[in-house]
């Protein structure tokens, strides 16, 4: 493997173990102000399936060498803080919805700029993102329904 390439499977996989990180806390973290028994359901699908992408990253990652990253601590705080304060003044189910569906798109759209911006990375790392991606469209598009 190049030096190039291998700089850019790095960097692809560490974006993506960050983003699954990012969307597991948030999942997490909103699954307390659900009370339905089918949208729960499904926080814990999309959930296992984020843990499960960015076990798979993380292996990836050791296999390299590389320690993996974290999401920004400050991204990290300011999500914590809208949902925090969105759901404490109008914590229904709607309203957590919506909030991870605007996760779901900035995730998306995140993901399709690291899959172009290191393109020389591996193909199964580009598979992981992909993977990525079309999870958090699956899940954006099941979410349609509680909004």
């Amino acid at each position: 493997m190049s030096a190039a390439k291998n700089g850019d499977t790095i960097a692809l996989l560490k974006e993506c173990n960050a983003g699954s990180k990012m969307a597991t806390s948030s999942m997490e973290q909103i699954s307390e102000y659900v009370t339905t028994p089918e949208f729960k359901e499904m926080l814990h699908k999309y959930n296992a399936e984020h843990i499960k992408l960015g076990d798979q990253c993380h292996t990836a990652l050791d296999e390299a060498g590389a320690d993996e990253k974290d999401p920004h601590p400050m991204a990290k705080a300011m999500s914590w803080l809208t949902a925090e304060v969105k759901l404490t003044l109008n914590g229904d189910e709607k309203k957590a919805a919506g909030i991870l569906m605007d996760g779901c798109s900035m995730g998306i759209k995140s993901l399709s700029e690291y899959l172009n911006q290191y393109s020389a990375a591996d193909d199964q790392a580009k598979r992981l993102c992909e993977q990525l991606r079309k999870l958090e469209e699956d899940m954006m598009e099941e979410l349609q329904k509680f909004v």
